[in-house]
């Protein structure tokens, strides 16, 4: 019988040192220098449109069906006449141009034309458009901003929205060459109607590493968003960082098909940043990983073998069932792929296991599982796990240039972060900015880690939790929200797609637990359209969450890792209450808040038929 094909060796090899102070405090640093990094990132469009002027760049499917794609030559051609646009028409160029629409190329172009020229670019989540009711997020952030032009693909959906922010602005208002017409608009085509490449460049050589290429916001995931001051220095750094960990990425080019919005700092600075460094081409997905847009997902990788898949947990839990049973898929899906890459959240261990044990059946070896971590403010590369590591959890070590301080806090170690992809400041908020550092210039991120192994610092960190959502019940015990979700998302395992953790204050740990209504109803033996209270209702399911409860239970150290009721919640989580991000991250205080209705329910001890204990 053959042996097992052994996995490419693709990363470099993981270091770290560790030093410690009398204080407490951990520090925690890259030894390998960070090797000079690119000027700005519109260096990069330069380098490829000279070198591989017919290589596919950005690749989107047309309305009808079919795949259209712009080379790197073209890219350039376009960015500079649209820049050529901006600096006719945008006479204050520290105002920004601001996109509301989703990924396209025609978003892509308008992106690297304002970092190509030193004017800032801000995305604003679509969701604060489309799918708020008040649009209180999106005029707050435009009032912030103060735009000098304003981008939407298709003004008919974000009718409302552009009315709601009249008055707040004095943009020009750009629009989709497939979009409605709208008055006073001009049309994305119009920009490339004309070029001054002697202007495009003199603006292009002033850039400097400190120049604002990005306002990016915050998720939201545990506050209100923050508009956070990204540097050309910032995305840079993270990228020539990202190269010298990922060495691979320079023997061939990068194919990625991503559906991360770019007005985020995974999908435009993580996953768009590197295939421009490294010359490769991005295929834009028009799905996403949520019921009734996975579809498009599906049937893009039908047509894409990937050399990187790069997503969110969410997706990783929505694509393995169809790996397991679509052998074309699989097969596909394989044919190339280099490497598997997750961020955004913690990913649970089965979703972790599964994939392996997929790749290992199709491959005979598994597909590196790796990722890193980081936010919107450290440009987000602070760490990459670029090794495989023995389980989910692991973030790998700093990458050159950073250099992390863990400062003991409570039972945990909090880190924050120093380097050159951290920014400067938040976006007109002084007092956010200065709250900000530490008295070290360190970046307080909020998260808490500890060493794998303390004696061998190359083994990595492993993630434990947000130190802000993190409490303490009535005995005075600290409960690890990050852990325990996690586990109670392995206990629960496949009908919980999230869980917020309750009892603060409180004698108990509870759960309010968001389903994943297709293996609710899969479980219970219904069919796909079966209604959600229905499936909910189920005794299958209910004493699946029962028998999960009773496992915990069995397995507790204490009450502060038992929980012992449940609520599985019929309304998912929602975008305008700031209860989910784009990414599909849970907050759980703004849950908390939200749903205070349920969490009393969970302690009322009055029979409620909708709670399940033990």
């Amino acid at each position: 019988m053959n042996e097992p094909m052994n996995a490419p060796t693709l990363f470099a090899t993981p270091v770290a040192t560790v030093t410690r102070r009398a204080d407490g405090a951990i520090f925690v640093d890259s030894p390998t220098p960070l090797e000079p990094a690119r000027r700005c990132i519109g260096e990069y469009l330069e380098l490829w449109a000279q070198t591989a002027p017919e290589r596919d760049f950005l690749v989107e499917r047309a309305p009808g069906g079919n795949w259209t794609a712009i080379t790197y030559s073209q890219t350039r051609d376009k960015v500079y006449r649209i820049a050529t646009w901006l600096l006719t028409h945008a006479a204050d160029r520290s105002r920004p141009l601001v996109v509301l629409s989703d990924n396209s190329i025609e978003h892509g172009l308008l992106m690297l034309a304002c970092m190509h020229i030193g004017m800032p670019y801000s995305g604003i989540s679509p969701a604060y458009s489309l799918v708020s009711k008040d649009h209180a997020k999106i005029k707050t952030l435009i009032a912030r901003l103060e735009p000098a032009v304003l981008y939407v693909a298709d003004p008919g959906p974000y009718t409302a929205a552009l009315n709601a922010i009249e008055g707040l602005h004095d943009a020009l208002l750009v629009v989709g060459s497939a979009g409605q017409e709208r008055p006073g608009a001009t049309r994305f085509l119009d920009l490339l109607a004309h070029v001054d490449e002697q202007q495009v460049r003199s603006a292009f050589e002033v850039i400097g590493p400190d120049t604002v290429a990005k306002i990016l916001f915050t998720s939201g995931s545990t506050s209100s968003p923050k508009g956070v001051i990204n540097t050309q220095r910032m995305l840079t750094a993270s990228q020539q960082a990202k190269a010298q960990v990922w060495p691979f990425l320079a023997e061939t080019p990068p194919v990625l098909l991503d559906w991360l919005p770019w007005n985020h700092t995974f999908g435009g600075n993580h996953n768009f940043n590197l295939i421009l460094a490294h010359g490769g081409t991005l295929y834009l997905d028009s799905g996403k990983p949520v019921p009734g847009l996975f579809d498009a997902s599906l049937a893009n990788l039908r047509d894409v073998a990937p050399t990187l898949y790069l997503n969110v947990p969410r997706a990783f839990d929505m694509l393995i069932p169809v790996l397991r049973s679509d052998d074309a898929l699989r097969k596909k899906f394989f044919s190339r792929l280099q490497v598997v890459f997750f961020a955004a959240a913690a990913l649970p261990q089965h979703l972790w296991e599964a994939m392996a044990k997929i790749s290992r059946q199709e491959l005979g070896y598994a597909v590196p599982m790796v990722t890193a971590w980081g936010s919107t403010e450290t440009s987000p590369l602070s760490t990459d796990c670029h090794y495989q590591a023995d389980r989910a959890g692991v973030i790998g070590v700093p990458v050159p240039g950073v250099s992390l301080k863990l400062v003991p806090n409570g039972d945990k170690l909090e880190v924050r972060v120093r380097g050159p992809n951290v920014m400067p400041g938040y976006f007109k908020q002084p007092e956010l900015s200065a709250a900000a550092f530490d008295e070290d210039g360190y970046y307080r991120i909020g998260d808490a880690v500890r060493l794998v192994d303390e004696a061998a610092p190359e083994k990595g960190l492993q993630f434990d939790g947000r130190v802000t959502e993190d409490f303490k019940l009535t005995s005075g015990t600290w409960v690890s929200v990050g852990s325990l979700r996690l586990a109670s998302i392995e206990k629960m395992a496949p009908l919980a797609q999230d869980v917020v953790v309750t009892g603060h204050d409180r004698d108990e740990i509870c759960l309010l637990v968001f389903p994943n209504l297709a293996a609710c109803r899969q479980v219970a033996g219904l069919p796909a359209d079966a209604p959600v209270a229905e499936a909910l209702a189920h005794p299958r399911v209910r004493e699946h969450v029962r028998s999960a409860l009773a496992a915990a239970k069995r397995d507790a150290t204490g009450s502060s890792t038992c929980p012992v009721r449940a609520i599985l919640m019929e309304q998912p989580a929602s975008v305008d209450a700031q209860e989910i991000t784009d990414k599909g991250y849970v907050n759980q205080s703004a849950v908390l808040k939200n749903r205070a209705d349920l969490v009393d329910r969970l302690y009322a001890r009055d029979g409620d038929p909708s709670v399940i204990s033990v």
